[in-house]
């Protein structure tokens, strides 16, 4: 079974590319649910409570924009913030790719979402990777669609997505329905065997 990572700039629909990676078979996870997870637990609201002050977790709850927004105001907020929760990650994916691998039949492959797989260096852990590429027009519409706060922060911590497909193993386009891009993660699946 393929362990595949699936990357993508800001707006380019990884989370679209993952659900259908699952309707075709594949195993998925999003290290972004992972991160959505980890906030709702105690270590990581202590950790970014103790650094960037209570008022980034009201009422005990951590608001991830908060957290977004003094991380990404220095780059020692930001190098502590993911110092803090990439290994987090890392354990949880370690474990979801055990579980992935003991089940019966076989997922087609075992797919994680990671935003920033080039950036961390994450690449190698992975048979191969997928970059999800789109028109910059289209994916700035998406982003701020989303609400995603700090969009040219957060774009200019990634690689362009020309840097992103050069790395990775495979390039799908989301520029089209849901159903081309099923159409071509589909034969992506059917190159790697699964």
């Amino acid at each position: 079974m393929p362990f595949v990572g699936l990357t993508g700039g800001l707006g380019a629909g990884k989370s679209t590319a993952l659900a259908a990676l699952a309707r075709l078979g594949a195993e998925t996870l999003s290290s972004d649910a992972v991160v959505h997870e980890l906030y709702e637990g105690d270590q990581l609201r202590e950790a970014v409570v103790e650094r960037f002050g209570a008022e980034v977790a009201p009422g005990g709850v951590v608001d991830r924009s908060a957290v977004a927004q003094r991380a990404f105001a220095t780059p020692g907020d930001r190098a502590w913030l993911e110092g803090v929760v990439w290994p987090l990650v890392g354990a949880r994916v370690a474990g979801w790719l055990e579980r992935a691998r003991a089940r019966s039949p076989a997922p087609r492959a075992a797919v994680v979402e990671v935003p920033l797989l080039f950036e961390a260096g994450l690449q190698d852990l992975y048979d191969a990777t997928i970059a999800v590429v789109a028109e910059e027009p289209l994916r700035r519409e998406r982003a701020a669609s989303r609400g995603h706060a700090l969009v040219e922060e957060r774009a200019a911590r990634q690689l362009s997505q020309r840097e992103k497909a050069q790395r990775a193993t495979f390039v799908v386009h989301n520029d089209g329905t849901e159903a081309d891009l099923e159409r071509e993660l589909s034969a992506v699946l059917d190159k790697l065997g699964g």
